[in-house]
């Protein structure tokens, strides 16, 4: 893949890492109109290119990302308001539902309705320097991206509630504490971190790691024996798999996987 937008940076690492840079750093990387239409292309191409195997995602300057474009939130009314957060939901789902797992890279502000990117990204790594909000409330809105439902499950009712009704801002020890990232490093490791998290995870078998990402997505919800069931269902169809079979080969025979994705 080519990048082809100056306000999004791509570049496909050769070990089929795709490296998605938001690239407004004069406006910390404010999701505007156009910026959330190429991540959603970028997302849709990524699903259908079989040498991509994961994505890393991360932001130009200090920040992530602060949110909405305010500029473009102004001129919102009760039509285009719903309109524009159902776009948001639907980019930030299809990234979420990509069955290639991805990662964001938060180096700086993921506030708003960056927040609510990195929250649709499969796992979450932080510089040491990164901070976390949900301060739509301040505007007279509410997170409108899929944030009061992630933030809820990632990190537990009463904390979505603390940080959704106040706007109050957290630091990357209290996102790691509360379990909305898995990692906080300093900010010169951030980026190898990030692709060695990455490389291991290409490393296993791709259907597997597709199916994990699909029933705890869509069991979360499910009563607990329909989610057994539905967890049943993929272990079955991973054991129909030559990944499956190479991979159990591999154990035996104490040597590493090669897994085909078959």
């Amino acid at each position: 893949m080519e990048n082809k937008n100056e306000i999004l940076k791509i570049s496909q690492l050769e070990t089929g890492i795709l490296q998605i840079t938001l690239n407004r750093p004069g406006a910390l990387n404010a999701l505007s109109a156009g910026l959330m239409e190429e991540l959603y292309q970028t997302f849709l191409a990524a699903k259908e290119d079989r040498a991509i195997k994961a994505l890393l995602i991360t932001g130009e300057g200090k920040a992530f990302c602060a949110g909405a474009d305010i500029n473009q939130l102004a001129k919102l009314d009760g039509k285009t308001g719903l309109d524009f957060a159902m776009r948001g939901q639907m980019v930030f789902r299809t990234l979420e539902q990509l069955g290639k797992p991805s990662l964001a890279v938060i180096n700086g502000f993921a506030l708003g309705g960056g927040c609510e990117l990195a929250m649709a990204a499969t796992l979450r790594i932080a510089s040491s320097a990164a901070v976390f909000g949900q301060p739509e409330v301040k505007l007279g809105v509410l997170p409108g991206f899929g944030g009061t439902q992630r933030l809820s499950r990632l990190i537990g009712k009463g904390r979505a509630l603390d940080l959704c009704l106040t706007g109050r801002n957290i630091k990357a020890d209290d996102a790691l504490a509360w379990g909305l990232v898995t990692e906080v490093v300093a900010p010169d490791e951030l980026l190898n971190r990030a692709k060695t998290i990455l490389q291991n995870l290409i490393k296993l078998g791709p259907i597997a790691l597709r199916s994990i990402m699909t029933v705890i997505d869509r069991g979360y919800d499910l009563s607990l024996d329909d989610a057994f069931a539905f967890e049943a269902s993929h272990f079955g169809l991973c054991c129909a798999t030559q990944d499956k079979r190479e991979g159990v080969s591999a154990f035996l025979e104490k040597r590493t996987a090669e897994f085909c994705g078959e």
